[in-house]
């Protein structure tokens, strides 16, 4: 079945959605997405999205967001693209605010702002509070209030599809293959622009505070046509997740004035970041925590150190923290009012993926070519506005303020995109991928094996400190994980909500690109933001101030250290908090 839409949007998260409301007022605009709408990640995001509003922070300005985005980023963000999203900060901010979404207050009725790790004023003397939230649910509100919009708007959503293939010809996108989960069966959309917002790829990790969905399928479809995708070995890792779940719990915590301690009782970021402890910024913290923990200072020997939220009173925790407060007595029977809660790292946040411009067109090379009319906004892609590590709240921004501006790009560019015929076998990838997996002996390898072992070897080889002999170890992991792929078997031959047939795809996913993730390790021998090697712990600017692009051909991986940051306001200097 051939389905024919001006505008096709894969994933139904902030990005997607806010994309979807900007392009629909000059097209015909569809939304394919594995998951029904509201139960997209981005309903997950908590603490709050930053913009410098300066309603608790009079003092604070875009500028001083800038920086501490650009020092975030370990100086390997594209300054001119940050430039653009945090001066866009607050008129995205007060936009959301017209549409419904619900932010706490202040006493007079201002959108209410908290603290949050990195952000700061007068270019790091103080803490700032700047993050915008809605107790800790602020990217449901979000995510359920553009949904509505979207509705209201005629944006035609077709739920429980899941994206297999991207068609691509002589570099022009001319839409999208798809699994009807539902019903069985391939569906092609057939469209003059194509835009991915299809999250991250935490996932690829066994201890994360990622949804099941996340498994990075957008980066998977654009690497098997040929495109690169960027600074894939850039992962960040939540300080806090819920030991040993990895679920989140919000930065926010820390925010309204949490303490870390370890086994001792002692705070121990006074010996990381004496100035900004607790709210450094996450790959600091999380450091942090697991040297603690690997120093034998975790809780009763256990991987994992406190995060005392006892001495702010139950009144403020259960009124800013509510959901915090019941994920602790659920997950882990905690009541946070009364006793510390147990955390840990956890994967969290993707800072690569796919290559896009300011504009949020996807580009194929150093130079930054467009591939013609193909997009790519939130988590999936890399603009790159937080370069080697995210800046809390900065991720609901960066969905929404390149969300919008994808659309707006789409909506400017559609008039000059024609429709293309498509070519003869323009599904012909996704039915042979089907096909593989329906006629595979049922006697073979099992898809939860492979991806627990894919996961923990991630975990254990691949995660918050990383050294050249367990990347080697790993890359030969990856590469078992594929070979035992090849031989994989389901039980399950029918159609109809089949998981273990789409769980055997996101599998396939997760391995393309996860030895990109290690291969760029392995190859960046530096210490940068989320990427840390013990055995080479400086940063490197004179080799590697560049971004990671990197191909796949059949088994092969190509990576290049080519393509240049861009550089505007401020020049690489020490990280000192």
């Amino acid at each position: 079945m051939i389905h024919k839409h001006d505008v096709i949007i894969v994933g139904s998260g902030l990005a997607g959605l806010r994309a979807a409301l900007e392009a629909s007022k000059v097209a015909n605009v569809a939304v394919v997405t594995k998951v029904f709408p509201t139960r997209s990640h981005s309903g997950a995001a908590q603490g709050g999205i930053a913009a410098s509003l300066a309603n608790e922070s009079p003092e604070d300005n875009w500028e001083f967001h800038m920086f501490d985005t650009v020092k975030g980023s370990d100086y390997l963000g594209d300054q001119d693209a940050i430039h653009q999203m945090v001066t866009q900060a607050p008129e995205v901010v007060i936009e959301l605010e017209h549409m419904g979404v619900p932010f706490s207050r202040t006493k007079d009725g201002k959108i209410a702002q908290r603290k949050f790790g990195g952000h700061t004023l007068f270019h790091g003397e103080k803490a700032a509070l700047r993050a915008c939230y809605a107790a800790d649910y602020t990217g449901h509100v979000i995510l359920h209030t553009l949904f509505e919009q979207c509705v209201k708007h005629n944006v035609r959503f077709y739920n429980e599809f899941y994206a297999c293939q991207l068609i691509v010809r002589d570099n022009s996108a001319h839409g999208l293959v798809a699994w009807d989960i539902r019903n069985g069966g391939l569906h092609t959309f057939h469209s003059r622009a194509v835009m991915f917002a299809t999250g991250g790829y935490g996932r690829a990790f066994v201890v994360t505070s990622n949804a099941h969905a996340n498994t990075g399928d957008g980066l998977s479809l654009v690497f098997r046509e040929g495109l690169p995708i960027q600074d894939m070995e850039f992962v960040q890792f939540h300080p806090t997740g819920f030991y040993p779940h990895g679920i989140l719990v919000t930065e926010g915590a820390r925010g309204e004035g949490g303490h870390l301690k370890n086994d001792l009782g002692r705070r121990f970021m006074e010996d990381y970041a004496p100035s900004l402890m607790e709210l450094a910024p996450r790959d600091m913290v999380a450091r942090a925590i697991q040297t603690e923990i690997d120093a034998g200072r975790g809780i009763g020997g256990k991987p994992c150190v406190y995060l005392d939220l006892t001495h702010l009173g139950k009144d403020l925790i259960k009124e800013r923290l509510p959901q915090i407060t019941d994920l602790a007595m659920n997950f882990v029977g905690v009541d946070p009012t009364v006793s510390p809660i147990p955390i840990m790292p956890t994967a969290h946040y993707s800072m690569g993926g796919i290559p896009c411009n300011m504009h949020g067109q996807a580009t194929m090379d150093e130079k930054n070519s467009i591939v013609k009319g193909f997009y790519a906004a939130g988590e999936c892609a890399c603009v790159s506005v937080h370069g080697a590590n995210r800046l809390g709240t900065n991720s609901l921004l960066d969905a929404v303020a390149n969300g919008r501006v994808s659309g707006q790009t789409i909506a400017r560019d559609i008039k000059n995109l024609d429709w293309a015929e498509l070519p003869a076998d323009f599904d012909g990838k996704s039915k042979k991928e089907v096909e593989f997996f329906f006629t595979n002996p049922p006697s073979g390898e099992k898809v939860a094996s492979i991806r627990k072992d894919l996961q923990e070897s991630m975990m254990l080889n691949c995660g918050v400190f990383r050294n050249e002999a367990d990347l080697k170890k790993q890359a030969e992991k990856v590469k078992e994980c594929n070979a035992r792929f090849k031989k994989i078997a389901l039980e399950d031959k029918g159609e109809k909500f089949n998981s273990e047939l789409t769980e055997a795809m996101e599998l396939g996913h997760l391995l393309d690109f996860a030895g990109a993730i290690v291969e760029g390790a392995l190859l960046r021998t530096e210490s940068r933001g989320g990427h840390f090697r013990k055995d080479f712990p400086k940063r490197d600017d004179a080799k590697f101030l560049k971004h990671t692009l990197a191909w796949k051909k059949d088994d092969a991986i190509r990576l290049t250290f080519e393509k240049p940051v861009v550089i505007t306001n401020y020049q690489p200097m020490e990280r000192k908090y």
